[in-house]
Protein backbone atom coordinates (compact mmCIF):
# COMPACT_ATOMS: atom_id res chain seq x y z
CA UNK A 1 0.00 0.00 0.00
CA UNK A 2 1.28 3.47 -0.82
CA UNK A 3 3.27 4.96 2.04
CA UNK A 4 2.02 8.52 2.03
CA UNK A 5 -1.29 9.27 0.39
CA UNK A 6 -3.97 11.63 1.61
CA UNK A 7 -7.70 11.80 0.99
CA UNK A 8 -10.18 14.41 2.20
CA UNK A 9 -13.73 13.59 3.17
CA UNK A 10 -16.73 15.74 2.40
CA UNK A 11 -16.32 17.40 5.76
CA UNK A 12 -13.28 19.69 5.44
CA UNK A 13 -12.23 18.87 9.00
CA UNK A 14 -11.66 15.19 8.19
CA UNK A 15 -8.52 13.87 6.53
CA UNK A 16 -7.43 10.29 5.96
CA UNK A 17 -3.70 9.72 5.56
CA UNK A 18 -1.66 6.57 4.96
CA UNK A 19 1.60 6.74 6.86
CA UNK A 20 4.75 4.71 6.32
CA UNK A 21 5.47 3.17 9.76
CA UNK A 22 9.21 3.51 9.14
CA UNK A 23 9.12 7.30 8.77
CA UNK A 24 6.92 8.49 11.64
CA UNK A 25 8.03 11.63 13.44
CA UNK A 26 7.91 12.19 17.18
CA UNK A 27 4.84 14.39 16.93
CA UNK A 28 2.82 11.63 15.26
CA UNK A 29 3.89 9.06 17.86
CA UNK A 30 2.89 11.45 20.66
CA UNK A 31 -0.55 11.84 19.10
CA UNK A 32 -0.75 8.09 18.66
CA UNK A 33 -0.04 7.56 22.36
CA UNK A 34 -2.79 10.05 23.27
CA UNK A 35 -5.20 8.30 20.91
CA UNK A 36 -4.46 4.92 22.51
CA UNK A 37 -5.30 6.41 25.92
CA UNK A 38 -8.54 7.98 24.67
CA UNK A 39 -9.81 5.19 22.40
CA UNK A 40 -13.43 4.18 22.85
CA UNK A 41 -12.22 0.55 22.74
CA UNK A 42 -8.68 0.12 24.09
CA UNK A 43 -6.41 -2.18 22.10
CA UNK A 44 -2.90 -2.75 23.43
CA UNK A 45 -1.94 -4.47 20.17
CA UNK A 46 -2.48 -1.24 18.22
CA UNK A 47 -0.84 1.02 20.80
CA UNK A 48 2.51 2.47 19.65
CA UNK A 49 4.60 0.46 22.12
CA UNK A 50 3.32 -2.80 20.59
CA UNK A 51 2.31 -2.10 17.00
CA UNK A 52 5.45 -0.19 16.00
CA UNK A 53 7.76 -3.06 17.09
CA UNK A 54 5.38 -5.58 15.52
CA UNK A 55 5.63 -3.90 12.13
CA UNK A 56 9.39 -3.45 12.47
CA UNK A 57 9.99 -7.12 13.31
CA UNK A 58 7.12 -8.99 11.62
CA UNK A 59 6.44 -7.11 8.37
CA UNK A 60 9.38 -8.32 6.34
CA UNK A 61 7.58 -7.59 3.05
CA UNK A 62 6.81 -3.99 4.11
CA UNK A 63 3.11 -4.33 3.35
CA UNK A 64 1.69 -2.40 6.30
CA UNK A 65 0.64 1.23 6.30
CA UNK A 66 -1.09 3.14 9.06
CA UNK A 67 -4.50 4.44 8.02
CA UNK A 68 -4.96 7.51 10.22
CA UNK A 69 -7.96 9.80 10.59
CA UNK A 70 -7.10 13.40 11.43
CA UNK A 71 -9.87 15.72 12.57
CA UNK A 72 -8.89 19.39 12.61
CA UNK A 73 -5.27 18.32 13.01
CA UNK A 74 -5.91 15.85 15.85
CA UNK A 75 -5.29 12.12 15.38
CA UNK A 76 -8.68 10.48 15.99
CA UNK A 77 -8.40 7.04 14.41
CA UNK A 78 -5.69 4.55 13.45
CA UNK A 79 -5.56 1.08 11.95
CA UNK A 80 -2.74 -0.84 10.25
CA UNK A 81 -3.84 -1.80 6.75
CA UNK A 82 -2.42 -3.81 3.86
CA UNK A 83 -3.42 -5.04 0.43
CA UNK A 84 -3.65 -8.77 -0.10
CA UNK A 85 -3.64 -10.69 -3.37
CA UNK A 86 -5.11 -13.84 -1.79
CA UNK A 87 -7.98 -14.51 0.58
CA UNK A 88 -6.90 -17.78 2.11
CA UNK A 89 -6.05 -19.90 -0.93
CA UNK A 90 -8.31 -17.96 -3.24
CA UNK A 91 -6.81 -15.34 -5.61
CA UNK A 92 -9.14 -12.53 -4.52
CA UNK A 93 -7.47 -9.10 -4.13
CA UNK A 94 -8.73 -7.20 -1.11
CA UNK A 95 -7.68 -4.86 1.68
CA UNK A 96 -7.47 -5.90 5.31
CA UNK A 97 -6.31 -4.78 8.70
CA UNK A 98 -2.66 -5.83 8.85
CA UNK A 99 -1.97 -8.44 11.48
CA UNK A 100 0.57 -11.01 12.61
CA UNK A 101 0.12 -14.23 14.63
CA UNK A 102 0.79 -12.49 17.96
CA UNK A 103 -1.84 -9.76 17.46
CA UNK A 104 -4.92 -10.94 19.33
CA UNK A 105 -7.29 -8.03 18.65
CA UNK A 106 -7.78 -6.15 15.39
CA UNK A 107 -10.15 -3.38 16.54
CA UNK A 108 -8.81 0.00 15.36
CA UNK A 109 -8.01 2.77 17.81
CA UNK A 110 -10.72 5.42 17.48
CA UNK A 111 -11.31 8.39 19.71
CA UNK A 112 -14.75 8.21 21.35
CA UNK A 113 -17.36 9.93 19.21
CA UNK A 114 -15.44 9.51 15.93
CA UNK A 115 -16.24 5.88 15.21
CA UNK A 116 -18.59 6.58 12.29
CA UNK A 117 -16.31 9.26 10.84
CA UNK A 118 -13.38 6.84 10.81
CA UNK A 119 -15.22 4.13 8.92
CA UNK A 120 -16.94 6.58 6.57
CA UNK A 121 -13.67 8.23 5.61
CA UNK A 122 -11.73 4.96 5.28
CA UNK A 123 -14.39 3.23 3.17
CA UNK A 124 -14.79 6.27 0.92
CA UNK A 125 -11.04 6.22 0.29
CA UNK A 126 -11.09 2.50 -0.52
CA UNK A 127 -14.14 2.95 -2.76
CA UNK A 128 -12.20 5.48 -4.86
CA UNK A 129 -9.13 3.29 -5.15
CA UNK A 130 -9.31 0.44 -7.71
CA UNK A 131 -6.18 -1.11 -6.19
CA UNK A 132 -7.98 -1.60 -2.86
CA UNK A 133 -9.49 -4.81 -4.21
CA UNK A 134 -12.95 -6.26 -3.90
CA UNK A 135 -13.65 -5.74 -0.19
CA UNK A 136 -12.23 -4.79 3.20
CA UNK A 137 -11.61 -7.71 5.54
CA UNK A 138 -11.18 -7.22 9.29
CA UNK A 139 -9.49 -9.90 11.38
CA UNK A 140 -10.25 -10.26 15.07
CA UNK A 141 -12.44 -7.19 15.54
CA UNK A 142 -14.55 -6.99 18.70
CA UNK A 143 -18.18 -7.30 17.63
CA UNK A 144 -19.75 -6.23 20.94
CA UNK A 145 -18.53 -2.64 21.18
CA UNK A 146 -19.16 0.85 19.75
CA UNK A 147 -16.55 0.56 16.97
CA UNK A 148 -18.28 -2.35 15.25
CA UNK A 149 -21.73 -0.94 16.03
CA UNK A 150 -20.81 2.25 14.16
CA UNK A 151 -19.52 0.22 11.21
CA UNK A 152 -22.69 -1.84 11.04
CA UNK A 153 -24.93 1.22 11.19
CA UNK A 154 -22.91 3.03 8.51
CA UNK A 155 -23.08 0.02 6.20
CA UNK A 156 -26.84 -0.24 6.77
CA UNK A 157 -27.28 3.45 5.95
CA UNK A 158 -25.12 3.14 2.82
CA UNK A 159 -26.71 -0.17 1.76
CA UNK A 160 -23.27 -1.70 1.89
CA UNK A 161 -22.67 -5.38 2.62
CA UNK A 162 -21.15 -6.04 6.05
CA UNK A 163 -20.92 -9.73 6.91
CA UNK A 164 -19.56 -11.46 9.99
CA UNK A 165 -17.86 -14.44 8.34
CA UNK A 166 -16.60 -15.98 11.58
CA UNK A 167 -17.90 -15.33 15.11
CA UNK A 168 -16.12 -16.46 18.26
CA UNK A 169 -16.19 -15.74 21.97
CA UNK A 170 -13.33 -15.94 24.43
CA UNK A 171 -12.86 -15.70 28.16
CA UNK A 172 -12.85 -12.28 29.78
CA UNK A 173 -12.50 -11.11 33.37
CA UNK A 174 -14.88 -8.31 34.34
CA UNK A 175 -15.99 -8.17 37.97
CA UNK A 176 -16.19 -5.95 41.03
CA UNK A 177 -15.69 -8.93 43.34
CA UNK A 178 -12.42 -9.50 45.20
CA UNK A 179 -10.37 -12.34 43.72
CA UNK A 180 -11.18 -14.96 46.39
CA UNK A 181 -14.92 -14.22 46.23
CA UNK A 182 -14.91 -14.35 42.42
CA UNK A 183 -13.00 -17.64 42.48
CA UNK A 184 -15.49 -19.16 44.88
CA UNK A 185 -18.41 -17.98 42.77
CA UNK A 186 -17.08 -19.18 39.41
CA UNK A 187 -15.22 -22.40 40.19
CA UNK A 188 -17.17 -25.33 41.54
CA UNK A 189 -16.36 -26.57 45.04
CA UNK A 190 -14.95 -29.93 43.97
CA UNK A 191 -12.52 -28.24 41.57
CA UNK A 192 -11.44 -25.72 44.23
CA UNK A 193 -10.73 -28.55 46.65
CA UNK A 194 -8.58 -30.34 44.07
CA UNK A 195 -6.60 -27.19 43.25
CA UNK A 196 -6.03 -26.51 46.96
CA UNK A 197 -4.66 -30.03 47.30
CA UNK A 198 -2.27 -29.42 44.38
CA UNK A 199 -1.09 -26.15 45.94
CA UNK A 200 -0.40 -27.91 49.25
CA UNK A 201 1.53 -30.68 47.52
CA UNK A 202 3.59 -28.11 45.63
CA UNK A 203 4.38 -26.30 48.89
CA UNK A 204 5.77 -29.52 50.31
CA UNK A 205 8.54 -29.36 47.70
CA UNK A 206 9.90 -25.99 48.77
CA UNK A 207 9.07 -22.30 49.21
CA UNK A 208 6.36 -21.21 46.75
CA UNK A 209 6.02 -17.48 46.03
CA UNK A 210 3.88 -15.55 43.58
CA UNK A 211 5.79 -12.39 42.67
CA UNK A 212 4.59 -9.43 40.61
CA UNK A 213 7.01 -7.35 38.54
CA UNK A 214 10.61 -8.08 37.62
CA UNK A 215 12.03 -7.41 41.10
CA UNK A 216 15.71 -6.56 41.52
CA UNK A 217 16.96 -8.73 38.66
CA UNK A 218 15.51 -6.38 36.08
CA UNK A 219 13.25 -6.70 33.06
CA UNK A 220 15.77 -8.32 30.72
CA UNK A 221 16.56 -11.07 33.21
CA UNK A 222 12.84 -11.73 33.75
CA UNK A 223 12.25 -11.95 29.99
CA UNK A 224 15.21 -14.30 29.54
CA UNK A 225 13.64 -16.59 32.14
CA UNK A 226 10.29 -16.41 30.38
CA UNK A 227 11.72 -17.18 26.94
CA UNK A 228 13.68 -20.13 28.30
CA UNK A 229 10.65 -21.46 30.21
CA UNK A 230 8.36 -21.24 27.19
CA UNK A 231 10.94 -22.83 24.90
CA UNK A 232 11.45 -25.72 27.32
CA UNK A 233 7.88 -26.93 26.79
CA UNK A 234 5.66 -28.09 23.96
CA UNK A 235 5.96 -24.81 22.08
CA UNK A 236 9.70 -25.28 21.88
CA UNK A 237 9.25 -28.84 20.62
CA UNK A 238 6.83 -27.55 17.96
CA UNK A 239 9.08 -24.67 16.99
CA UNK A 240 6.40 -22.13 17.95
CA UNK A 241 8.00 -20.59 21.04
CA UNK A 242 8.75 -16.87 20.85
CA UNK A 243 12.48 -17.56 21.13
CA UNK A 244 12.41 -19.91 18.13
CA UNK A 245 12.29 -17.11 15.58
CA UNK A 246 14.21 -13.82 15.59
CA UNK A 247 11.05 -11.95 14.52
CA UNK A 248 8.95 -13.02 17.50
CA UNK A 249 11.82 -12.79 19.97
CA UNK A 250 12.56 -9.26 18.76
CA UNK A 251 8.89 -8.31 19.00
CA UNK A 252 8.59 -9.57 22.58
CA UNK A 253 11.72 -7.79 23.78
CA UNK A 254 10.94 -4.49 22.06
CA UNK A 255 7.22 -4.41 22.95
CA UNK A 256 7.73 -5.34 26.61
CA UNK A 257 10.56 -2.84 27.07
CA UNK A 258 8.51 -0.03 25.54
CA UNK A 259 5.38 -1.00 27.46
CA UNK A 260 7.41 -1.18 30.69
CA UNK A 261 8.76 2.32 30.07
CA UNK A 262 5.21 3.56 29.43
CA UNK A 263 3.83 1.91 32.57
CA UNK A 264 1.73 -0.47 30.45
CA UNK A 265 3.33 -3.82 31.35
CA UNK A 266 2.30 -6.28 34.05
CA UNK A 267 4.43 -9.31 34.91
CA UNK A 268 3.67 -12.05 37.41
CA UNK A 269 5.45 -15.32 38.17
CA UNK A 270 5.14 -18.29 40.50
CA UNK A 271 8.51 -19.44 41.85
CA UNK A 272 9.55 -22.56 43.70
CA UNK A 273 12.70 -21.90 45.73
CA UNK A 274 13.36 -19.03 43.35
CA UNK A 275 12.91 -21.04 40.15
CA UNK A 276 10.09 -19.86 37.87
CA UNK A 277 7.52 -22.59 37.31
CA UNK A 278 4.79 -20.38 35.78
CA UNK A 279 5.04 -16.90 34.25
CA UNK A 280 2.52 -14.51 32.71
CA UNK A 281 2.88 -11.34 30.60
CA UNK A 282 0.00 -8.84 30.44
CA UNK A 283 -0.24 -5.61 28.47
CA UNK A 284 -2.31 -2.86 30.09
CA UNK A 285 -4.48 -0.37 28.23
CA UNK A 286 -6.72 1.22 30.87
CA UNK A 287 -9.53 0.71 31.54
CA UNK A 288 -8.69 -2.73 30.14
CA UNK A 289 -5.85 -5.20 29.91
CA UNK A 290 -4.73 -8.05 27.65
CA UNK A 291 -3.23 -11.36 28.71
CA UNK A 292 -0.46 -11.87 26.17
CA UNK A 293 1.63 -14.97 26.91
CA UNK A 294 1.93 -17.60 29.62
CA UNK A 295 4.51 -20.33 30.17
CA UNK A 296 4.93 -23.07 32.72
CA UNK A 297 7.44 -25.76 33.66
CA UNK A 298 6.22 -29.04 32.22
CA UNK A 299 8.03 -31.09 34.86
CA UNK A 300 5.62 -29.51 37.36
CA UNK A 301 2.53 -29.88 35.15
CA UNK A 302 0.96 -32.33 37.61
CA UNK A 303 0.57 -29.39 40.02
CA UNK A 304 -1.11 -27.12 37.41
CA UNK A 305 1.17 -24.14 38.17
CA UNK A 306 -0.36 -22.07 35.36
CA UNK A 307 -3.82 -22.46 36.88
CA UNK A 308 -2.54 -21.63 40.36
CA UNK A 309 -0.83 -18.51 39.00
CA UNK A 310 -4.06 -17.37 37.33
CA UNK A 311 -5.92 -17.87 40.61
CA UNK A 312 -3.34 -15.72 42.40
CA UNK A 313 -3.81 -13.09 39.69
CA UNK A 314 -7.60 -12.76 40.02
CA UNK A 315 -7.19 -9.46 41.89
CA UNK A 316 -5.44 -7.85 38.91
CA UNK A 317 -8.44 -5.61 38.13
CA UNK A 318 -8.46 -3.95 41.55
CA UNK A 319 -4.67 -3.86 41.81
CA UNK A 320 -4.18 -2.22 38.40
CA UNK A 321 -7.33 -0.07 38.40
CA UNK A 322 -8.92 -1.89 35.45
CA UNK A 323 -12.48 -2.73 34.51
CA UNK A 324 -11.70 -5.86 32.51
CA UNK A 325 -9.04 -8.22 31.18
CA UNK A 326 -9.18 -9.90 27.78
CA UNK A 327 -7.75 -13.44 27.93
CA UNK A 328 -6.77 -13.34 24.22
CA UNK A 329 -7.26 -17.12 24.40
CA UNK A 330 -8.81 -19.37 21.81
CA UNK A 331 -12.54 -19.99 22.04
CA UNK A 332 -13.29 -22.76 24.49
CA UNK A 333 -9.84 -22.74 26.08
CA UNK A 334 -10.19 -25.37 28.84
CA UNK A 335 -8.06 -23.63 31.48
CA UNK A 336 -9.01 -19.96 31.36
CA UNK A 337 -12.65 -20.63 30.49
CA UNK A 338 -12.99 -22.45 33.81
CA UNK A 339 -11.63 -19.46 35.78
CA UNK A 340 -12.98 -16.39 33.95
CA UNK A 341 -16.76 -16.39 33.53
CA UNK A 342 -17.29 -13.36 31.29
CA UNK A 343 -16.97 -13.50 27.49
CA UNK A 344 -15.77 -11.15 24.74
CA UNK A 345 -17.13 -11.55 21.22
CA UNK A 346 -14.74 -11.21 18.30
CA UNK A 347 -15.05 -12.03 14.65
CA UNK A 348 -13.83 -11.74 11.11
CA UNK A 349 -15.83 -9.25 9.09
CA UNK A 350 -15.97 -8.57 5.34
CA UNK A 351 -17.25 -5.23 4.04
CA UNK A 352 -18.11 -4.73 0.40
CA UNK A 353 -16.59 -1.80 -1.49
CA UNK A 354 -18.39 0.37 -4.01
CA UNK A 355 -17.36 0.97 -7.57
CA UNK A 356 -17.78 -0.60 -10.99
CA UNK A 357 -18.98 -4.21 -10.62
CA UNK A 358 -17.65 -4.49 -7.06
CA UNK A 359 -20.99 -5.03 -5.24
CA UNK A 360 -22.11 -7.76 -7.68
CA UNK A 361 -18.74 -9.51 -7.59
CA UNK A 362 -18.62 -9.35 -3.80
CA UNK A 363 -22.11 -10.87 -3.60
CA UNK A 364 -20.98 -13.76 -5.82
CA UNK A 365 -17.83 -14.20 -3.76
CA UNK A 366 -19.78 -14.34 -0.49
CA UNK A 367 -22.22 -16.82 -2.00
CA UNK A 368 -19.30 -19.09 -2.86
CA UNK A 369 -17.77 -18.64 0.59
CA UNK A 370 -21.02 -19.58 2.30
CA UNK A 371 -21.30 -22.66 0.07
CA UNK A 372 -17.79 -23.76 1.05
CA UNK A 373 -18.56 -23.12 4.73
CA UNK A 374 -21.61 -25.40 4.50
CA UNK A 375 -19.50 -28.13 2.92
CA UNK A 376 -16.92 -27.87 5.72
CA UNK A 377 -19.52 -27.83 8.51
CA UNK A 378 -19.64 -31.07 10.56
CA UNK A 379 -22.63 -33.34 10.06
CA UNK A 380 -25.21 -33.32 12.87
CA UNK A 381 -24.39 -36.98 13.59
CA UNK A 382 -20.61 -36.45 13.59
CA UNK A 383 -18.81 -37.43 16.84
CA UNK A 384 -17.91 -34.56 19.16
CA UNK A 385 -14.13 -34.27 19.66
CA UNK A 386 -12.85 -34.89 23.16
CA UNK A 387 -11.89 -31.71 25.05
CA UNK A 388 -8.42 -31.33 26.54
CA UNK A 389 -8.00 -31.85 30.27
CA UNK A 390 -9.48 -29.11 32.40
CA UNK A 391 -6.19 -28.25 34.07
CA UNK A 392 -4.18 -27.67 30.87
CA UNK A 393 -2.11 -24.57 31.57
CA UNK A 394 -1.48 -23.21 28.09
Amino acid sequence: MAASTTAKAADDGLRLALHDPATLDAGFVTGWRRLADAASEPNAFHAPEFLAPAIAHCDGLHRASLAALHVDGQLCGLMPIAREAYYGRWPVPHSQNWRHPNCFLGTPLIRAGHERAFWQTLLADLDRNPRAGLFLHLHGIATDGPVFAALQQLCTDQRRACDIVLAEERAMLATDLPGPAYYEQVVRKKKRKELARLRNRLAEMGEVQTVQGCADAGLDAWLDEFLALEQSGWKGRNGSALADMPETRGLLLAATRQAHAAGRLHLIAMRLDGRPIAMLINFLSPPGGFSFKTAFAEDFARFSPGVLLQIDNLDILAEQGLDWMDSCAAEGHPMIDSLWAERRHVGRVSIGLKGFARPALFALFRQGERFMDRRRAPRPDAPVPTSPAENDDD
